[in-house]
């Protein structure tokens, strides 16, 4: 069978740790071209990935002119997202982006029309979804072992794990800090299992307090304190339209003992559970508080030929699974899209002091 070919939107860190390792464990696919703003990173990430003709592109919008190329990854800052995906979408290209969507609400919709319009497929690259306690968890929540789902915490809490490569910590390539960057994992997950997707009203704070610090014991080295424009925390109270509550709490830098990551608590009215101490679902049986351990020691389904049980490359084999087979995609971009509008009023109302209602004109 002729494989299908692809073309690379940013050659930095995320495509390299993450999307073309996964693209080479796809059998269908070649990787043919390669674009990036610093033409050494593409040629590299060619060599390394491609096939021996693959091509190199310094303008995203000349690889999107080969009609060859079937779909694209595009892994570039939270900034260029939208309208690199929307111009892919036009040119007949399918597409997976990079979390978050977008820096905006009316970007990540945007591209969501684009998608519709196009008869496209756009995903979005939240692979803590294809994790085993994930998935695992949301089959409870789908088959209401946990009832309700009223009350739930989005957790992306970091001590000292400032990220301090790339553009990072540059507010106006990304939009923002630890909240856009881990919170929106977290936040992903969390709506996810709720299977609620209906904001009304956000409050939120953000925090600059460990930013201006020097010789803070960051795990990647010390950032520059003018360089840091963007938050070190951030927090959210999301009231959703059917009384719902999801909190959600982010930081890079914060004084806390017990840090935890990419996290959900879910708690309903029949069970809860929670990713702290790996997965445990409570609830009470017999008349009596059960707390309940899976096991994920002995590996899980094997949903794709050819994958590994890593995140990344299910997530990926997800996405070609669909363009080659009709598959259905798991991360849908109108779910995505409800992400960054919560993120954008945790911020907004930050910002203005002010609870942010939502929907109210849509």
């Amino acid at each position: 069978m002729e494989k299908i070919k692809v073309g690379i939107i940013g050659c930095g860190g995320i495509a390299n740790g993450k999307h073309m390792p996964s693209i080479k464990t796809v059998k269908e696919v070649e990787m043919v071209a390669f674009c990036d703003i610093i033409e050494e990173r593409a040629v590299e990430a060619a060599k390394k990935f491609g096939t021996p003709d693959a091509k190199v592109y310094t303008d995203y919008k000349e690889l999107l002119k080969d009609e060859s190329i079937v779909a694209v990854h595009v892994c570039t800052p939270n900034r260029s997202h939208s309208f690199i995906s929307i111009d892919a979408l036009e040119a007949g290209k399918h597409v997976i982006c990079e979390k978050p969507m977008a820096k905006t609400y009316a970007e990540a919709k945007a591209m969501y029309e684009a998608s519709v319009r196009t008869g496209k497929i756009l995903t979005i690259g939240y692979q803590s979804r294809w994790r085993g306690d994930s998935m695992y968890l949301k089959q409870c929540c789908a088959n209401g072992e946990l009832g309700e789902i009223y009350y739930a915490r989005a957790v992306a809490l970091r001590r000292r794990a400032v990220p301090t490569w790339g553009v990072f910590l540059n507010e106006y390539e990304q939009g923002g800090g630890p909240l856009i960057d881990i919170g929106t994992h977290s936040l992903d997950l969390t709506l996810w299992m709720m299977d609620n997707y209906k904001p009304k009203m956000v409050v939120g704070t953000k925090y600059k307090k460990l930013g201006q610090q020097k010789n803070a014991a960051n795990a990647w080295g010390d950032w520059d304190p003018e360089k840091f424009t963007v938050e070190d925390s951030a927090f959210g109270f999301v009231v959703m339209e059917n009384g719902a509550t999801v909190s959600v709490e982010s930081s890079w830098a914060l004084n806390i003992a017990d840090p935890h990551e990419a996290m959900t608590v879910v708690c309903g009215d029949k069970g809860g559970a929670d990713m702290f101490d790996d997965l445990r679902l409570n609830y009470v049986k017999n008349g009596r508080q059960v707390i309940e351990r899976p096991s994920f020691a002995a590996g899980g389904v094997a949903f794709y030929e050819g994958a590994s049980d890593k995140p990344e490359v299910l997530e990926c084999h997800c996405f070609y699974n669909a363009i080659l087979h009709g598959g259905e995609i798991v991360t849908k971009p109108e779910q995505a899209m409800v992400v960054t509008q919560i993120l954008e009023a945790i911020y907004k109302s930050a910002e203005t002091g002010k609870p942010v209602y939502l929907n109210e004109e849509d």
